[in-house]
């Protein structure tokens, strides 16, 4: 039989621990804030989460989820409610509840808040490691301000012009159903 993972309490929410199986609501679990960059839960890069990374992103309006980048990674994903915009190999589309967008390995990609509202979007992608990442510069989405201004394949350096996310719990309205 395989194991219950255990689930660990912290500051921020519920964050699993070791290998096997687990139930979580995300309500429960730790989350990611950033002023810049919008909200986050994930559910990856720990023990027992090996071969699939899973994060739920919670963007407003004009948040990006990160840098445009490429990487070694397949990624998939599903926009859950709200509205936002992908801009895909240099190319912007608007995207609502229930696209799907696939991203195979090294496609180059970003993600925006659009609407009146906030954007939940679900994210699955491969984690083989080590993962490689190229952040190129890209006029597209350097209008909305997810761009690096010189390509580099450190993380550090694509993301030193904002602050880091500070762990918190969720908040209320956060996700679809919540009264908020």
């Amino acid at each position: 039989m395989v194991p219950e993972a255990t689930l660990k309490e912290t500051d921020a929410g519920l964050v699993p621990e070791g290998e096997g199986w687990v139930v979580l609501n995300a309500r429960d679990a730790a989350w990611w804030r950033s002023d810049e960059m919008g909200a986050a839960t994930t559910f990856e890069g720990r023990p027992g989460f090996a071969e699939l990374g899973f994060h739920l992103e919670v963007l407003q309006p004009g948040q990006p989820n990160c840098m445009y980048h490429g990487e070694s990674n397949q990624e998939d994903f599903l926009v859950v409610s709200g509205e936002c915009i992908v801009i895909l190999e240099g190319e912007e589309r608007r995207l609502k509840a229930w696209d799907f967008v696939h991203c195979p390995p090294w496609a180059e990609h970003v993600f925006v808040g659009a609407g009146d509202g906030p954007c939940v979007i679900v994210m699955v992608g491969r984690r083989k490691r080590p993962t490689e990442l190229l952040y190129p510069v890209n006029e597209t989405a350097a209008k909305h301000g997810a761009c690096v201004d010189a390509e580099t394949r450190d993380g550090d350096e694509a993301y030193a012009r904002y602050s880091n996310p500070e762990r918190t719990p969720y908040v209320a309205g956060w996700l679809p159903g919540d009264a908020g």
